[in-house]
């Protein structure tokens, strides 16, 4: 048996594996946290988003302020 029969063999037992531990990316539950939604252009924020970022957002492209963009959301 030569390395490249085991090296496949490792890929097949660690996929095995990872398909009995489920799925362990993030991309899903990002998403799903992604609350803070823009009124101007509707783009999402994750709900983690400080305040000095949104408002960041509001000024360089909208050049509104973050109660216009983001009504809700206190400094």
């Amino acid at each position: 048996m030569g390395n490249g029969a085991k090296a496949q063999q490792k890929r097949e037992r660690n996929a095995a594996r990872d398909a009995q531990k489920g799925n362990k990316s993030q991309l899903k539950s990002n998403e799903a946290s992604k609350s803070i939604i823009c009124q101007t252009c509707r783009q999402p924020f994750m709900s983690t988003t400080r305040a000095p970022a949104l408002e960041d957002h509001a000024k360089s492209k909208h050049n509104k302020t973050l109660a216009e963009c983001f009504p809700g959301v206190h400094a």
